[in-house]
């Protein structure tokens, strides 16, 4: 089975949403974007803003409401399927529009994209959208699959356009305007898991991206708490913002001078 490349499926938002309060990969994803944008907001007064692109279920939107919990935390995505999702996790200020086309009228001191430019064909005109909706020393928090080697069945289902290498998304973020603080690959403990994992899935697939990559969003319980675990010590030196020599993705902090 083909699966076109580029933009996204609405119908897998049941299976992101059934997987993301639970599963191993967004609840280390959400550990490191709550440490990165607690720093980024730290010293703004009170009222600043907060834009989630592609906020899609609103797992993380409802996380940086707490972190950011002195600022105002909008949530925007194009399909109204997250969004509704998005209201039962209980994110309160929701936005359906396209990125192309915002609708607001004031500036954002952080804006998060969080596994979303990867499913975008012009990466660096969608970097250059965002560039404007940020104030004048905001920050960009910017979270992206690593290497192209890793692409599998994942990537297909999930209508991925590519994977980032570091010096790529880098040159994409300075191109783009930005003054690049901090890039560093994170995940390291699953690199070789997903490497081994997905070729061997990949042999017996039967031509059906979407079947697999949903099996792998399901919570095998003692797996997932050791890999919860084990992913949660580099935590303490991604928040010393360390850079790790390898991982699965790639996490950005980008500032508009």
């Amino acid at each position: 089975m083909t699966v076109p490349l580029g933009g996204y499926d609405p119908g897998f938002y049941e299976s992101l949403y059934a997987a993301e309060d639970r599963h191993f990969w967004f609840r280390s994803r959400n550990a490191v974007i709550a440490a990165m944008s607690s720093q980024a907001v730290a010293a703004l007064a009170p009222g600043y803003r907060v834009l989630e692109l592609g906020c899609g279920n609103g797992n993380v939107t409802r996380l940086l409401q707490t972190t950011c919990s002195s600022g105002l935390v909008i949530g925007m995505d194009l399909y109204g399927e997250g969004l509704r999702n998005a209201q039962r996790r209980g994110a309160s200020l929701l936005v359906q529009a396209d990125v192309n086309r915002p609708p607001f009228q004031k500036k954002f001191h952080l804006i998060g994209m969080f596994d979303v430019l990867e499913h975008i064909p012009d990466d660096g005109a969608i970097l250059r959208q965002v560039f404007d909706l940020l104030e004048p020393g905001g920050t960009l928090l910017l979270t992206v699959p690593a290497h192209q080697k890793l692409w599998s069945y994942f990537d297909e289902a999930s209508r991925h356009c590519r994977r980032y290498e570091l010096p790529e998304l880098r040159t994409r973020l300075t191109d783009s305007g930005y003054r690049v603080d901090y890039l560093s690959q994170y995940m390291m403990t699953l690199y070789p898991l997903m490497w081994l994992g997905r070729r061997f899935a990949g042999r017996e697939r039967g031509g059906d991206p979407m079947q697999l990559a949903r099996k792998e969003l399901q919570v095998a319980p003692i797996l997932n708490a050791a890999l919860n675990f084990v992913l949660a010590q580099e935590l303490r030196w991604l928040a010393k913002r360390a850079h790790l020599p390898i991982g699965t993705s790639l996490i950005a902090v980008a500032r508009k001078p």
